[in-house]
């Protein structure tokens, strides 16, 4: 009979899973040698029952990743016979169609044995900074993109399969950081298994079965129980995202049924897969549909196979959210995040007060720096970047936010001591941010510049760039306006941000991430709310009068709540009349 749980021993047993998870993700933060992992967090920690279905993953864990990994995990320990794993099994891949859709992903799995018999498995991706290639978002195929790694033994019984890492070594330009970073990959693995293990000696179980039927059964009804609560019906939205080189605009089209408490996602009428990095595998795509439906309708529940069951997608093969191999899919990002904006448009009206507007870090700016020290010394950083969050019903967006990507922004200090590059200046955009009742976030600019005395890197230093919103800027809800739009900029002039962009000591680089948009409208937001961004420096005094219709004293800073208030008395007036006559 399966073992029952009184509710106080469960919630205990629960938290403890989830602990286990963010003990491994601290080892990631101790041992990994990247700083696109140490710093900004570009890795995810997760484990799962016997069977493959997800149990607990790390609090921090990036949305992109997990949620791939909750399919692709399940897949992977299933192509083997359960009797066919042995303790000590360490396997390795970066499949992208098996897992969060490029091949700097990569995954590092192991089975945990208990009194002899798996009883769950551990896995965690991280985003390795270099995996060879061409790094540039207009490669035409995945070949290009650097080193395939199918699923393989990177350790057998506990025997490491040295030629697995030699063919690793030899085929990245940073080999001591990468094999470093699987080693840190291991490491966590390692201490989630341990600490498994401990929690089942400690409560006297002999496995997981139990608790993970209870722990999933769960989570499914509490999100079923909140999707009820919205009227059936099809809702449905569409976006438009820019492609590289003047090509046609890429169509994202989404068809949301509720029906009860299942929530059916059907993606038809998307553009076809395209000839350069953006095109999305479906485990990516349905990672950021299912974060979209997650945070709107049960966000604090912890995330495991549960949240899932509720949620079907259906993305057309050969379009740009399911694409075929081997397209390209270095820079999937670009295409990828923005579905959980779409997600939240089409249920704007349906539950607008559980959406954002869109935001400037959708998508996220990843910059890929490489080339050769002044020594002759290869080098290598990843960074990536937010914008502007989207504004909410009741809360201004957050500021500089990756999302929905859930990364950090990496520190100038880290950047510098990881490179021969100086960063110039690093700023909040004035005036950058969506107006609204609740205001879109301020985008930022980053000013990076090639040394040109004796610490000057031997040219070329080559800068390869995932982003996007330098067309469309992000849009606002509810009568909220656009955020700001990106801009790139080398030594003054407009640049190339999707290509590969090659630089030289004494060039500038100077990158402007999107503002989020706004939410309700401007004339709704309180005075005294704009008086305060005036202060602050968000709010310029002309964008204050022109947007928000809010008079405020040049030189004290102080708000002049009788010109304020016949100010928008005259802009309601003028935009009723525009509207008349229209």
């Amino acid at each position: 009979m399966a073992r029952k749980f009184d509710p106080i021993t469960l919630e205990i047993l629960w938290r403890r899973l989830i602990s286990i998870v963010d003990e491994a993700d601290s080892t990631v933060a101790r041992t990994a040698f990247s700083s696109l992992l140490r710093d900004a967090h570009d890795y995810t920690c997760m484990f799962t029952d016997r069977k493959g279905r997800e149990l607990a993953q790390g609090t921090f864990a990036t949305p992109g990743q997990s949620g791939a990994m909750a399919l692709g995990i399940k897949n992977l320990v299933n192509k083997l016979p359960l009797d066919s794993y042995k303790p000590g099994d360490v396997f390795i891949t970066n499949d992208p169609w098996a897992l969060a859709g490029h091949l700097n992903d990569v995954c590092v799995m192991s089975p945990i044995f208990f009194k002899g018999s798996p009883v769950a498995f551990t896995a965690c991706v991280f985003h390795h900074s270099d995996i060879g290639g061409r790094v540039s978002s207009d490669n035409h195929e995945v070949y290009e993109e650097g080193l395939f790694i199918p699923l393989v033994k990177l350790y057998e019984d506990g025997v490491l399969n040295d030629s697995v890492l030699e063919m690793i070594r030899w085929n990245v330009r940073t080999p001591e950081e990468v094999t470093g970073d699987i080693r840190s990959q291991i490491a966590a693995n390692h201490v989630c298994a341990e600490k498994v293990i401990e929690m089942l000696e400690d409560n006297q179980l002999d496995g997981l079965d139990d608790l993970a039927e209870e722990v999933i059964g769960r989570t499914e009804r509490s999100m079923r129980e909140a999707i009820e609560k919205v009227p059936d019906g099809v809702y449905r939205a569409q976006g438009i995202v820019e492609q590289i080189g003047g090509k046609d605009d890429i169509v994202i089209k989404a068809a949301i049924e509720v029906k009860g408490s299942d929530i059916i996602v059907d993606l038809k009428g998307s553009s076809p897969q395209v000839n350069w990095g953006g095109n999305v595998v479906y485990n990516f795509t349905y990672a950021y549909v299912h974060m979209a439906v997650k945070s709107m309708f049960d966000p604090y529940i912890p995330n495991n196979d549960g949240c899932a069951a509720p949620i079907t997608l259906k993305a057309p093969e050969g379009t740009v959210v399911n694409c075929k191999f081997p397209a390209a899919v270095a820079a999937r990002m670009q295409i990828g995040h923005f579905m959980t904006e779409i997600i939240y448009r089409a249920l704007a009206k349906a539950i607008p007060n559980q959406v954002i507007a869109a935001s400037g870090g959708t998508p996220a700016t990843m910059n890929v720096f490489y080339g050769r020290r002044n020594n002759g010394r290869p080098w290598h950083s990843v960074i990536i970047r937010g914008g502007g969050m989207g504004a909410g019903s009741v809360r201004d967006g957050h500021y500089v936010a990756i999302f929905p990507a859930n990364g950090a922004n990496t520190p100038v200090e880290i950047f510098e001591s990881d490179t021969p590059l100086i960063v110039e200046k690093r700023e909040l955009l004035t005036d950058s941010g969506g107006p609204g009742k609740m205001k879109g976030s301020l985008g930022r600019r980053v000013v990076f510049r090639i040394p040109d005395d004796k610490y000057a890197p031997i040219p070329p230093v080559n800068l390869g760039i995932q982003s996007g919103r330098y067309r469309y800027p992000p849009e606002g809800l509810f009568g909220g306006k656009s955020g700001a739009k990106a801009q790139f900029l080398v030594n003054g002039k407009p640049g190339n941000p999707f290509g590969l962009t090659q630089l030289k000591p004494g060039d500038t680089i100077s990158m402007d991430a999107a503002g989020g948009g706004g939410y309700g409208k401007p004339l709704e937001r309180d005075p005294e709310m704009v008086e305060l961004d005036v202060i602050e420096g968000y709010v310029s005094l002309k964008k204050a009068r022109e947007e928000y219709g809010v008079v405020v004293n040049p030189r004290t800073r102080m708000l002049d709540r009788d010109g304020t208030k016949k100010l928008r008395q005259m802009m309601r007036k003028a935009f009723k009349e525009s509207k008349r006559k229209k």
